[in-house]
């Protein structure tokens, strides 16, 4: 009898946005901040959003995380429809006032598990300190946030998410309001964090510097609306290759594709399609 070939199941996207139209106003003025936008996340992915100002992309990521209704279109988790914030998606922001100032850093990390979780206090302090450990800032548990740097604010907010075990980790440019020093830092310990832990983050910028090194998977967005102008892999791209001539050429053909999209990175329908850099 010859055996039968089984073909490996293709991996399903954790998070989908299926043709969605975000849209600000009312019935006299509506402002269309995208346009028939798709894409997939998948486990483990470090998916980037890059575009300019106004072009819709952080829009989409409080559509991914319940906060923002599509005109038309939708985001999926696992296959159900987004409608709602919810623990499995927690999202880091780039001002620093996101966390509540009467709390210590402790009190910060454990109040999610306590109230949206609803773990047991123990274990709730117990994961905190693992995480604010991992984040290096177990010397500063008993702070409050107004005796934290930028820096060390923004850490405390990503060891709160992952503490959460979240299935997506959503970040809106949570590293822009930081000095360069600091922000280099906060790249490099992020992407060091998920070497370990393999989380699945969602990350809009608009630097195409931090673009590259962030992530493993880049969309590419239209000025306003934003609409889906190419999707490319950056898996390849790394702090140890920044300056050289491969790293330099990318950065370059991005703003090229951003702007000025060239006849080859669409498909037979006009429409973006995956390309290499």
């Amino acid at each position: 009898m010859i055996p039968r070939l089984v073909r490996a199941a293709e991996p399903q996207p954790l998070l989908r946005a299926e043709n969605v139209t975000l849209e600000y106003g009312g019935r006299a003025s509506t402002v269309r901040a995208t346009e028939d936008v798709s894409f997939d996340v998948y486990e483990g992915d470090r998916f980037v959003l890059l575009g300019a100002s106004g072009c819709g992309k952080s829009s989409l990521l409080r559509a991914a995380g319940g906060f923002l209704a599509p005109a038309s279109g939708r985001f999926t988790l696992d296959g159900a429809t987004i409608g709602k914030p919810g623990p499995d998606r927690l999202m880091v922001f780039q001002e620093f006032d996101q966390l509540p100032p009467w709390k210590t850093v402790l009190q910060n990390v454990m109040f999610p598990l306590l109230k949206a979780r609803g773990l047991p206090r123990k274990e709730a302090t117990e994961r905190a300190r693992h995480w604010i450990a991992r984040i290096g800032l177990e010397r500063f548990e008993d702070a409050f946030p107004h005796q934290l740097s930028g820096g060390m604010k923004q850490r405390v907010a990503i060891a709160r998410a992952l503490a959460m075990q979240s299935r997506v980790l959503l970040m809106d440019e949570p590293f822009a309001a930081l000095d360069a020093l600091t922000r280099r830092r906060m790249q490099e310990e992020l992407v060091s964090l998920w070497q370990e832990e393999c989380f699945t983050l969602l990350f809009v910028t608009h630097s195409i510097e931090e673009a590259l090194l962030v992530g493993s998977r880049i969309l590419l967005l239209s000025p306003h609306p934003g609409r889906v102008r190419a999707e490319l892999n950056s898996h390849q791209y790394g702090f140890a290759g920044i300056g050289s001539t491969e790293f330099r050429a990318a950065e370059r053909r991005i703003a090229e594709l951003l702007f000025d999209l060239p006849p080859e990175a669409q498909d037979s329908t006009g429409r973006a399609g995956r390309i290499a850099l």
